[in-house]
């Protein structure tokens, strides 16, 4: 009797996108779990303008601490996301410079499930740092509207979806010359910082920066996470910094996932 074996095709892994972009999501939360200090230590610079700039506010605006924290916190806020969010990108450029990230393009993974699931891990660490910043903020007069809690962190997650996908976007075209990332990074951040209003009000600035502003998608999302978590919800600059925030959020997602498909 003649022993035949029988051999198993060969079962090919396509890509799906969906699939891929979960497993990469998981992928990037896990040094987060398993190292949740890292999210900790990255609130100091909030929890020092918090501290810091907060009094000064107070002092030469002459409002109560809790009117002034009303004001100020979601500025606090959004600032956490524009530098927690605008840095993410250089942890993509060291797997470029190891070479780790070449050994990603190679796996049956769709490309761009590798910016996606990168971009939508930004959420876990927004949500987490911004509940601790506000509950921080709470004992000295802070008030919490729950409802524009909820949606002033949804609007959060959605710039910083955004924001990150920027960031990669920008590791991805530098590549190694770490350098030009932070070069690039430092020179954009700052300004957009400034003239967002987050800091200092720009009601009294000149007609050039206020004009400046109106244009900075950032100004709108301080400004809509400012009325919900004054609790009105149906301010027009709600309605305004959504659309800045969606609007950032597509165009960061398209120009990443079509810069990660022509990475090599």
């Amino acid at each position: 009797m003649t022993a035949q074996t029988q051999t198993r095709p060969d079962i090919a892994v396509r890509a799906n996108p969906a699939r891929d972009t979960w497993n990469v999501l998981t992928r990037e939360l896990k040094p987060v779990v398993r190292d949740p200090f890292t999210l900790i230590f990255s609130l100091v610079q909030p929890l020092v303008f918090l501290g810091l700039f907060a009094p000064l506010l107070v002092g030469s605006s002459g409002q109560p601490v809790g009117e002034t924290l009303q004001w100020f916190v979601p500025g606090v806020l959004v600032m956490i996301v524009l530098f927690g969010t605008g840095a993410t990108g250089s942890n993509l450029q060291y797997e470029m410079m190891t070479g780790s990230h070449e050994r990603t393009l190679v796996a049956p993974l769709a490309r761009s499930s590798l910016l996606v699931g990168r971009a939508l891990k930004e959420v876990a660490p927004i949500v987490v740092q911004a509940l601790i910043i506000v509950l921080i903020a709470w004992p000295f007069g802070f008030t919490i509207n729950v409802p524009g809690l909820v949606i002033g962190l949804a609007l959060l997650a959605v710039f910083g979806i955004g924001l990150g996908a920027l960031s990669y976007t920008l590791a991805l075209k530098t590549k190694d010359r770490e350098w030009l990332f932070w070069g690039v990074q430092q020179t954009l951040i700052f300004p957009l910082l400034i003239l967002s209003g987050m800091l200092l009000p720009l009601d009294d600035a000149p007609a050039w920066m206020r004009a400046v502003a109106t244009v900075n998608p950032i100004n709108w999302v301080v400004q809509a996470e400012r009325a919900l978590f004054a609790g009105d919800l149906g301010d027009i600059t709600v309605l305004w910094g959504w659309v800045a925030a969606v609007v950032l959020a597509v165009v960061g997602l398209a120009v990443g996932i079509r810069a990660m498909r022509k990475s090599s």
